[in-house]
């Protein structure tokens, strides 16, 4: 049988080229939207001692900013897409640069914004824009003098946003010659996944020799972008670099500290898993690159279309119109997933207007993959659903960004459970222990690790041996002792430390929450799709814990985190119960 071509995503209702009549008229829009922002911020007088504090003002503002959000989507959607697919991609690079310049139009008028937005009574009659005025009040108080945030705002283009650059440049183009075959990196790791022992140890050990090979460039992209945003902590007056995740994430410490005191709680039960799964595999112990490693005699490959109708059917049970959204993303080439040379790693979904999305990721013929593109998918539904409100009332927190994503992934997980028997339930189960594992554990590691690389980064830059140190450290404190071998280079993997501060411990908040969800809906299905969408609109609008009371959620309460793992816990069991 011929192998099935996987597809490239179409990018062409965005734009066929750079150089085209569509592309310059909407660039022509995007430059008129700001002009029409900035001249009514001036003629309002937005962040001065006479500005008007009233509902007129606010609701004026808003819409010229949604104009100009709306207008800019569209273009930096593409110049981001092209280049995640081609590293080499000069004229899109260019481009984007040029589009960076003229937003940052947008960024120096942020200061003013916040401080005319934090300067609204607190008991003023703000309807829908109630959390942003409130979250405004407390980034005021955190606010550097006007010509400082703007010259950070500028700075930040040829510092944190070019070391990240840098780092995605770099990586992408990692190429490793393995069994006398030339493979990208994203390749060679996804042979974390391969049957044959002998093949992952080789591939992981290549792995560690490319990153190896490239660690000085990176460590300097890590130390630029963590030194950057460690002055910027100091200067801004917050206590730590956590700090302002929180308010940005919208959840609080006590939250985040209940969700952590249950995670590591549970770890006893995942070092069970890991030693579980060592048995499947013949080991006393689990090497790293057992980790991916499959289990069972599960013969299972999911084609391209066997994982597009699989998940699209099953949604359907669950919610049409999440179902409904999926069939769309296949029918329309959303989705790239073809691994090649150039191409960013990993998966992701981005909205480019209108409601619509593009994914990125690099399949492969396992449940895994499946797994992920269901999870890609509901980011994509999540976008159809806050399409109903205006662009300052869609930005999600990261906490609650995951929530749809979670609910596909658990869905398609829990289908694939009851409609496969034997060694492919057996694998499936796995792969979802697998993912939880990362999400939970691994997760946690990631999280300790940049609070350590914080901790040190304020007071002078890091080697990389010293970030491979700390590296290693924090997966011994959470995987412990079930784990015979580490990766001290998944600081150089993730580009995560890279994009933005804390962009892990949202992860296990998004699996726990859409677990406490995925059980609302168990118990209760009727009505459920309903207050789903609501809570999926409304993710820009509220703050984790108000919507979390809706279902009847305490996030500071460590029970809740609690009963999210005990799920899992139960799956941990069943896991056990059938290793050799």
């Amino acid at each position: 049988m011929p192998q099935e071509t996987l597809p490239r995503w179409d990018l062409t209702p965005l734009f066929a080229e750079i150089e085209t009549p569509e592309f310059r008229e909407a660039w022509a829009r995007l430059e008129g939207a700001i002009e029409a922002f900035e001249a009514l911020v001036e003629r309002l007088g937005v962040g001065g001692p006479d500005a008007p504090h009233t509902a007129a003002a606010l609701e004026q503002v808003a819409a010229a900013y949604d104009a100009a959000d709306e207008a800019l989507t569209p273009l930096k959607a593409y110049l981001q897409l092209r280049i995640a697919t081609d590293a080499e991609d000069r004229p899109a690079a260019a481009k984007l640069s040029e589009l960076e310049g003229l937003t940052l139009r947008l960024d120096r008028l942020r200061p003013r914004l916040v401080r005319w937005w934090g300067g609204f009574p607190a008991d003023f009659e703000a309807g829908p824009y109630r959390r942003l005025l409130a979250e405004a009040r407390v980034r005021a108080a955190h606010q550097m003098s006007e010509p400082e945030e703007t010259l950070a705002a500028e700075l930040t283009r040829s510092g944190a946003r070019a070391w990240t650059r840098l780092h995605g440049n770099v990586t992408s183009r990692i190429r490793v010659d393995f069994e006398g075959e030339e493979l990208p990196i994203t390749a060679l790791r996804n042979l974390a996944y391969d049957a044959d022992p002998v093949r992952r140890e080789a591939a992981y050990r290549k792995e560690l020799e490319a990153w190896r090979e490239h660690q000085d460039v990176i460590a300097a992209s890590l130390n630029g972008v963590k030194g950057e945003r460690a002055v910027l902590v100091r200067r801004r007056g917050w206590a730590d670099a956590l700090e302002p995740t929180l308010l940005e994430r919208r959840i609080t410490r006590a939250a985040l500290e209940a969700m952590q005191r249950a995670v590591e709680a549970s770890f006893p039960d995942w070092r069970r898993y890991f030693r579980a799964k060592a048995r499947f595999l013949g080991k006393e112990r689990l090497d790293w690159w057992d980790l991916f490693a499959p289990v069972g005699r599960s013969q299972k490959r999911w084609s391209w279309s066997e994982a597009r109708d699989f998940i699209v059917r099953h949604l359907q049970g669950f919610s049409p119109a999440a179902a409904e959204l999926a069939d769309r993303a296949f029918r329309e080439r959303w989705i790239d997933a073809e691994p090649r040379v150039g191409k960013r790693g990993g998966a992701f979904c981005m909205h480019v207007g209108g409601g619509a999305s593009r994914i990125l990721a690099n399949y492969s013929p396992t449940f895994d993959a499946v797994s992920t593109l269901a999870h890609e998918l509901g980011h994509a539904y999540h976008n159809l659903r806050l399409a109903e409100r205006p662009a300052l009332l869609r930005t999600t927190p990261m906490t609650l960004a995951e929530t749809a994503s979670i609910m596909n992934e658990t869905v398609v997980t829990q289908a694939a459970l009851v409609e496969l028997g034997g060694d492919e339930a057996l694998a499936v189960l796995e792969t979802w222990l697998q993912g939880a594992a990362q999400v939970v554990v691994d997760i946690h590691s990631r999280f300790l690790f940049e609070s350590w690389v914080f901790e040190r980064r304020a007071a002078r830059e890091l080697g990389p041996e010293e970030f491979a140190q700390l590296m290693e450290e924090a997966q011994r404190r959470t995987y412990g002792d079930a784990l015979a071998s580490y990766h001290p280079y998944m600081w150089a993997v993730k580009p995560h430390y890279y994009g933005s501060d804390f962009y892990n411990y949202p992860y296990t908040f998004g699996l726990l929450f859409g677990l406490g969800l995925y059980r609302a809906y168990r118990d209760d299905p009727e009505g459920f799709a309903g207050r789903y969408d609501a809570l999926l609109a409304d993710t820009g609008l509220e703050d984790a814990a108000a919507l979390a009371g809706r279902f009847g959620f305490d996030l500071e309460d460590e029970a809740f985190w609690a009963g999210g793992l005990e799920l899992l816990a139960e799956q941990i069991a069943r896991f056990e119960a059938l290793a050799p």
